[in-house]
């Protein structure tokens, strides 16, 4: 049944470069936001919008963090100094790593998407971007797995669902109502970069699916405006006609990919002028064109994802 009282969620913008960066704040008797942009993001984005609401971003009291990457956690102090240190840290267990160490970013970079990037300054890249949009270091205040239900006061409660794939660590936060914040779990056809990226192939699919049959979520917040398989961008917040679509879609474009990934690792991987090396005839059966280099490079990170778990299937030569 929908709750007796709705509790307002109002998406909060913060400016990045050519994107906005996305939250959410969950007006509940114990005030959450979900993820926390970059650095400036708090001070810039949130705060302003909250006193427009008539809010404060002082009376925070909850920091719910769907996954680890920069964009999601590197306003998590920040915020958390704003509320005077009177806001509870929530991550997963996996990605918990990502906000105890800047390092733990270049770390990923190097052992992923890094390796076939050829750019010899990329991981000295990564390492200034970490510095100057990860607002501080810090451990989480709590650490969750999956199958928790946190409080936020009143009646009000949030459960926790592990979705791996994106990250190892992703998560999503249901409120009652069919309220579910996936972060960047869900990427459809992917963001600006026009490919979706994911980590873990196999997780994701199964995040996918999990998320589509048994949360049924009946409203959909997503991290970025992920794009339908026209190019055209949802929104970030989708009821449950656009969800199902959204999720279906995910799972499509995953067996796409997938299929395109398989063929390729069987023929065997080699170093080629193309920029897509040596994933070119990936690109080439899904008439990919976008640029493969552009950070954050979903077409490396999810194509390494594919050799990984895949690793009997490839004889190659990169």
């Amino acid at each position: 049944m929908p709750h007796p009282h709705p509790v307002p969620i109002h998406p909060l913008v913060s400016p990045w470069g050519r994107f906005g960066l996305y939250s959410f704040f969950i007006d509940a008797p114990e005030p959450a936001v979900v993820d926390t942009g970059i650095a400036g993001s708090p001070a810039e984005g949130m705060a302003p919008a909250l006193a427009k609401l008539g809010r404060r971003i002082e009376d925070v009291r909850w920091i719910l963090l769907t996954h680890g990457h920069i964009d999601h956690v590197g306003g998590a102090h920040a915020l958390w100094e704003l509320t005077g240190r009177k806001a509870r840290v929530v991550l997963h267990e996996a990605d918990a790593p990502m906000l105890r160490s800047r390092r733990a970013h270049v770390q990923e970079y190097a052992a992923g998407r890094g390796r076939y990037l050829g750019d010899l300054e990329g991981e000295a890249k990564v390492a200034a971007a970490a510095e100057a949009v990860i607002s501080g270091e810090m451990e989480p205040h709590v650490l969750v797995r999956g199958g928790e239900t946190l409080s936020l006061g009143g009646d009000v409660t949030v459960s926790v669902h592990a979705i791996p794939g994106h990250t190892p660590g992703s998560v999503a936060y249901a409120l009652e109502g069919g309220h579910v914040f996936t972060g960047d779990a869900v990427q459809v056809h992917g963001a600006a970069n026009g490919f979706p990226g994911y980590a873990d192939p196999v997780a994701y699919r199964r995040s996918l699916t999990y998320l589509r049959d048994e949360v049924g979520p009946r409203h959909l917040y997503l991290g970025h405006p992920y794009r339908r398989a026209d190019g055209t961008p949802y929104g970030v917040a989708l009821d449950a006609d656009e969800a199902r679509e959204a999720l279906s879609q995910s799972i499509e474009a995953e067996r796409r990919v997938g299929a395109a990934a398989h063929d390729c690792l069987a023929e065997g991987l080699a170093r080629t002028p193309s920029p897509y090396s040596p994933f070119a005839s990936v690109a080439a059966r899904l008439g990919y064109t976008g640029d493969p280099t552009r950070e954050p490079s979903p077409f490396f990170t999810s194509l390494h994802g594919y050799r990984t778990a895949a690793p009997e299937s490839e004889s190659t030569h990169a």
